[in-house]
C-alpha cells in the first residue's frame, strides 16, 4: 500500500477539497478535474466533495485546457471547456484537503512550494496514481506518472483519460469513512 493509501485510511476528517496538478493546466490537470467530478457525482459524493485543478507553471493562466484535452474528455462525456488555467500558489495548502499531482517533476515543485508556505494545515500531497495498489501494465515498470500527452497524438490523450479514470475510481474508494457519511447524511 502507498504512503497516500495509507495516509488516507487513517485520516479521520473528511476530505471536502482535492485539487488536480500538472505543469501547465491544460491537460492532464482539468480532465482529471473532468474525471473525478463525474465519479463523485455517480456516488453521490458531488455535494460534500469539490475538485479544482491548477498548473505548476504560468504558461497558460486564463487559458482553456487544450482543445484536444477538450475533444478527448467530451467523447467521454466530461465538458472541460469552462475551465481555465492557474497556478499553483501557496493559499492552495490552505484550501485544499488532498493535492494531487500528475508526475515526479510537479510533486517536487508541489512539495516545495509547500516547504515554503509556512502553512500548519498543510494539504496531503501524492502523485494521482500512488492510489493505484499496482502499476498498469501501460506504463513503465514501477512508473507513477500520468505522461504528459501534449506532444502526442490522439492515443497519448486516451491512454491519460484511461489512467485518470482508474486511478479517480480508486480515490473514491479510498475516501475517508468521514467523507461517505457526509455524503449520506
Amino acid at each position: 500500500m502507498s504512503e497516500l493509501l495509507e495516509q488516507l485510511a487513517q485520516r479521520q476528517a473528511p476530505l471536502e477539497r482535492i485539487l488536480m496538478v500538472c505543469l501547465g493546466n491544460i491537460c492532464r490537470s482539468p480532465s482529471a478535474e473532468g474525471v473525478l467530478r463525474a465519479a463523485l457525482t455517480r456516488h453521490g459524493l458531488d455535494q460534500v466533495v469539490t475538485v479544482d485543478s491548477c498548473g505548476t507553471s504560468d504558461w497558460h493562466v486564463g487559458g482553456q485546457p487544450d482543445s484536444r484535452a477538450i475533444a478527448h474528455a467530451a467523447k467521454r462525456g466530461h465538458d472541460i471547456s469552462a475551465l481555465r488555467a492557474r497556478q499553483l500558489c501557496e493559499q492552495d495548502f490552505h484550501d485544499f484537503d488532498l493535492i494531487l499531482v500528475m508526475d515526479d517533476a510537479n510533486l517536487a515543485d508541489t512539495r516545495a512550494l509547500a516547504a515554503r508556505s509556512n502553512s500548519g494545515d498543510q494539504a496531503l500531497i501524492g502523485r494521482l496514481l500512488d492510489l493505484l495498489p499496482t502499476p498498469l501494465p501501460a506504463l513503465a515498470a514501477g512508473s507513477r506518472e500520468v505522461p504528459d500527452p501534449y506532444t502526442g497524438g490522439p492515443d497519448a490523450f486516451e491512454r491519460v483519460l484511461d489512467l485518470i479514470d482508474v486511478a479517480c475510481e480508486a480515490l473514491i474508494a479510498a475516501l475517508p469513512a468521514a467523507t461517505t457519511a457526509r455524503a449520506r447524511s
